[in-house]
């Protein structure tokens, strides 16, 4: 399924007159969604940057894409090594590998193949066999073990909300909410929706230069699987969990992990990571915590 996703960038606080600025609209399907742009400013400067944002997505999407068949992380996992990768590449893996270690493991991008394998109704024990993101090498080259192949679904879109986010700030703009699934904010208040596939809204956050990303493991299934696999074979313990954050790689990356972490185990992992604000979790019953 197609998942939506908005992009909305407003220029009022950079651009006194913005309400009667131009306007810019503009699409792309990316990471299996649709990015769509609003833009308001001079009509300009609204073009330039639209053609930067643009260049910023191709450039993530042609290094980290699953959906994208010539991607570098497509090549990767065909051929299980990759010399020169590029660099957004190599800056989404060494932040996988930060999540990876700041959550036990459990954030772990070699659960490809045994996603794959129950995506197709697969028998998975070869899959199961091929984990391990210890087994990955970076470098200048990036190696990895027999078997394995990378997903970065759980931490690319919130990077590359980002990195819109740098590119916003660089170019001038004083008020802007990026959401590609995973929001992240110049200026604010915005006010964000956290939501519950089976209880609807369950909080209103409100993001004034921070990121909020959020998961719920139920929200796409693999048979009777849920689609966030854990790496030891753990199951989720909660329908969602929210994170805010100062990035919104953080918050992605994190929200992914935690669903598979108890209130204990994710309560040591704040304690030993900068940057995360605030944890919302539902758990099984539909109860509300706050971390």
């Amino acid at each position: 399924m197609k998942r939506r996703r908005f992009l909305f960038i407003a220029a009022a606080a950079a651009f006194p007159r913005a309400a009667a600025a131009d306007r810019t609209t503009w699409q792309v399907d990316m990471f299996g969604g649709t990015v769509g742009l609003d833009l308001r400013g001079p009509r300009d400067l609204a073009q330039e940057t639209v053609g930067r944002i643009g260049s910023t997505i191709a450039e993530i999407e042609a290094a980290a894409s699953l959906f994208k068949t010539e991607s570098a992380l497509r090549m990767l996992n065909a051929a299980g090594h990759l010399h020169d990768p590029p660099p957004a590449l190599l800056d989404l893996l060494h932040l996988a590998n930060h999540v990876h270690q700041a959550t036990d493991g459990r954030f772990d991008p070699t659960v490809q193949p045994l996603w794959r394998a129950l995506a197709e109704g697969r028998d998975v024990a070869e899959a199961q066999a091929a984990l391990g993101w210890e087994r990955v090498r970076l470098g200048p080259s990036i190696q990895l073990a027999p078997g394995q192949a990378l997903t970065l679904n759980g931490i690319a879109q919130g990077y590359a909300a980002d990195r819109v986010r740098r590119l916003l700030l660089d170019e001038g703009y004083a008020q802007a909410l990026v959401d590609m699934g995973e929001f992240a904010a110049i200026g604010g208040p915005f006010s964000i929706s956290v939501e519950d596939p089976a209880l609807g809204g369950i909080a209103t956050r409100r993001l004034a230069g921070n990121a909020i990303a959020t998961s719920s493991p139920s929200a796409m299934m693999l048979g009777s699987n849920f689609h966030i696999l854990g790496p030891g074979g753990e199951r989720p313990c909660w329908s969602t969990i929210s994170v805010e954050a100062e990035s919104a790689a953080m918050a992605d990356g994190f929200s992914t992990a935690f669903c598979l972490m108890t209130r204990d185990e994710i309560r040591a992992a704040l304690r030993r990571t900068q940057g995360i604000t605030r944890v919302t979790a539902v758990d099984m019953a539909g109860d509300v915590s706050t971390f």
